[in-house]
C-alpha cells in the first residue's frame, strides 16, 4: 500500500461541460462541485451532465442506473455495507467494498440485459450477468473505492490484475484533501 498526498482543485461542473466537445470518448463521468452537488456525463443518453439527487445510483457497462438485475442486486448490496459501514475500521470498510465489486453471482433471468446484448452475449449471459465479470479476453479487470469523509479526506484504493492473471492483483492506495 502507497499514500500520496495530492492536491486537486477544479470546478467538475465546468470540467464536464467541456466534456460535452470531446462526448465520444468518454463511457461516464460522475463529477462534484463544492462537495454536496454531483452529476453524471456519459457519452451516450442526455446531451449535458445530469444532476443527481442524493441516493444510489449505480454504473455498468450502460447508462446511469440501466434496469438491469445485476445493477440493482449491486446497489442493493453496497446499500446493506454502507448501513453497517459505521462500525468497520477504514481498511475493514474498503476490503468489504471490493469483495461486493468481486461477486460473481449472477443475476438471472434478465430479459434487459439479453436484449441489449442480442445474440453477443447469451453464449456468456451466466457470466456477464454477474456484478464481477470473468470470461477469457473480457471481464473485470480493476475495482476502485473511493472513499471521503465529511472533512473531505479522500482514500482512494484500486485493485487491478496484474497481466490477465485472475490470481495476481496489485492494490494501490492513495490518500488526499479536497480543497473546497
Amino acid at each position: 500500500m502507497c499514500s500520496q498526498k495530492l492536491k486537486i482543485t477544479f470546478n467538475s461542473v465546468q470540467y464536464l461541460s467541456k466534456m460535452v466537445q470531446l462526448r465520444s470518448a468518454y463511457a461516464g463521468l460522475i463529477g462534484t462541485n463544492n462537495g454536496d452537488v454531483i452529476y453524471y456525463y456519459g457519452n451516450k443518453g442526455d446531451p449535458e451532465p445530469l444532476f443527481l439527487n442524493p441516493g444510489v445510483y449505480g454504473l455498468s457497462n450502460s447508462l446511469l442506473d440501466t434496469p438491469w438485475k445485476k445493477l440493482q442486486y449491486g446497489k442493493q448490496l453496497f446499500s446493506d455495507v454502507i448501513k453497517h459501514s459505521q462500525s468497520l475500521q477504514k481498511e475493514a470498510l474498503v476490503q468489504e467494498l471490493i469483495k461486493l465489486l468481486n461477486n460473481q453471482d449472477p443475476q438471472l433471468p434478465d430479459p434487459a440485459m439479453e436484449d441489449q446484448g442480442k445474440d453477443y452475449v447469451l453464449p456468456f449471459l451466466n457470466k456477464y450477468a454477474a456484478l464481477c465479470v470473468r470470461c477469457p479476453g473480457y471481464g473485470t479487470r480493476a475495482n476502485t473505492v473511493i472513499l471521503v469523509d465529511g472533512e473531505g479526506h479522500v482514500t482512494f484504493t484500486e485493485r487491478t490484475m496484474l497481466n490477465a492473471d485472475i490470481t495476481q492483483w496489485k492494490t494501490s492506495t492513495y490518500q488526499f484533501q479536497l480543497q473546497i
